[in-house]
């Protein structure tokens, strides 16, 4: 599928030789140049609208392989763009190497110290996966497809964020190459500042080659997806924005305007059709009652009724991301409110024939609103809600299609917080910066104080949003 992003040239082959040539003995893994059979199937990650075209492609086997690449990388006066598990939002130019540390895949149990152990290279469903043998699970976020380290740096809000708190307020080391080209272990009492900013601040700290978080008893959640009609919409989010005043905070929940494509891969009760979607999870007894899911369906019958006692194994099940590669655009936002405004100009602004795919908003408070033990640098604490807007981009949708969602997100702007949570903001635009820098608050000066004392040539600058 073609990309809607313009690719631009590769650097002047002589000087990404150069490189090479530096690199090639002292890796394990490979290095891959521009013309070499591999090289433009080695671009492509998870979002198929970002167009990579680097001077030459790593692929690491080892930290002592990002250690090497980093370090030569900045004497040469190149740039470093990090790629772990493809999902990431940000491409990388002819001033950049593509550093694909995808195969640094360790994953470690500790059962005892109920912590998982993980590098770069491992998506979420691989913990959740091994966590279950011991009836651990992982705060992963709502696709189990997405790596866990990159989630994480940017704070990683899951489906029961409201009971546990973001992702990041769970890690306990993380070894992590700087700028420049050492090799270290962040905790809360070794390279503290560096370990404050990973959490939260995202990757332009360093490259992470491996992180230690703590896993949680979770076995089976109540959980599922209530499906219905758009027709219905209006009565079952206005009852929904009532009943979630009274949530405790054992329940996460969110809900969506969707407008599903007529593809094969949709299910056949919803293929093609324009939908309210409300997602719920809920931790904790599995005999108890659930209020809110019982209320919605006396207001609406459900075109798809998915809510039940789920496997914590399956929770991606809840959200239904896709797992394929496509072109995507998103935008995101926080909101400090939801009124009864706020619903009919949400709903107004998503109709049926829009090609904006989803829509969603996020009930956060509880556990999110709560500072993590060890301080880290995640903002946006203080909102209410998260707004997240997706889409195809050109050309499978229309070639306005950013315009439109940002069309969207100002219809919202009256209950918005004019900030964004990192790993929702979008693409690292001017719009994205903007939206960033007003959820972290003061918090933003000092990563970005931080980054410019740790990285002060921008060698790792592909990945950051603090210039």
């Amino acid at each position: 599928m073609s990309s809607s992003v313009p690719s631009a040239p590769a650097r002047d082959l002589p000087e990404a030789a150069g490189l090479a040539a530096r690199l090639a003995p002292a890796l394990d893994g490979d290095v891959i140049l521009p013309g070499d059979p591999a090289y433009d199937a080695a671009l492509p990650g998870f979002n198929l609208a970002l167009a990579h075209r680097p001077a030459l492609v790593v692929r690491a086997t080892s930290p002592e392989d990002v250690v090497a690449t980093v370090r030569a990388a900045a004497d040469l006066g190149f740039r470093v763009g990090v790629r772990s598990t493809g999902h990431s939002a940000a491409a990388t130019g002819p001033d950049d190497v593509l550093l694909d540390v995808s195969a640094l895949d360790r994953l470690e149990v500790d059962p005892a110290a109920r912590t998982a152990t993980v590098g770069p290279g491992v998506a979420w469903q691989a913990v959740l996966t091994a966590g279950a043998a011991h009836g651990l699970g992982g705060l992963c976020g709502s696709s189990p497809h997405v790596g866990v380290v990159g989630y994480t740096l940017g704070g990683g809000l899951g489906p029961l964020a409201r009971t546990f708190g973001f992702a990041a307020d769970h890690v306990g080391a993380i070894d992590v190459v700087t700028a420049a080209g050492d090799l270290v272990t962040a905790t809360p009492t070794q390279h503290e500042d560096l370990f404050w900013a990973l959490r939260g601040g995202g990757g332009a700290f360093g490259v992470v080659v491996s992180m230690t978080f703590d896993l949680f008893p979770l076995e089976t959640v109540r959980a599922g997806t209530l499906w219905f009609d758009v027709d219905d919409a209006p009565a079952v989010l206005h009852r929904w924005r009532a009943e979630i005043a009274h949530l405790p905070e054992d329940v996460s929940t969110s809900v969506a305007r969707m407008n599903l494509p007529p593809m094969p891969e949709v299910p056949e009760p919803l293929r093609g059709r324009a939908l309210l979607v409300v997602r719920y999870v809920r931790d904790g007894d599995l005999a108890a009652s659930d209020p809110l899911v019982d209320a919605l369906r006396q207001v609406a019958t459900p075109v798809l009724d998915t809510v039940g006692d789920l496997p914590y194994a399956r929770i991606g099940e809840v959200h239904a991301d896709p797992d394929a590669p496509m072109p995507l655009v998103d935008r995101g936002g926080l909101l400090h409110t939801l009124t009864e405004d706020a619903v009919d100009a949400f709903l107004g602004a998503v109709p049926p024939d829009s090609p904006v795919l989803a829509a969603e908003i996020r009930l956060l408070g509880g556990a999110v609103a709560r500072p993590a033990g060890v301080p880290n640098a995640v903002g946006g604490r203080d909102a209410s809600f998260t707004l997240f807007l997706g889409a195809l981009a050109a050309p499978v949708g229309p070639p306005d299609i950013a315009a439109r969602l940002q069309q969207v997100s100002d219809t919202m702007a009256p209950w918005s917080t004019g900030g964004a949570l990192l790993n929702f903001a979008g693409p690292r635009d001017a719009v994205a910066a903007s939206l960033v820098h007003r959820a972290y608050g003061p918090t933003y000066d000092r990563l970005v104080a931080l980054r410019r004392r740790l990285d002060p040539d921008g060698v790792l600058a592909p990945s950051a949003r603090w210039d």
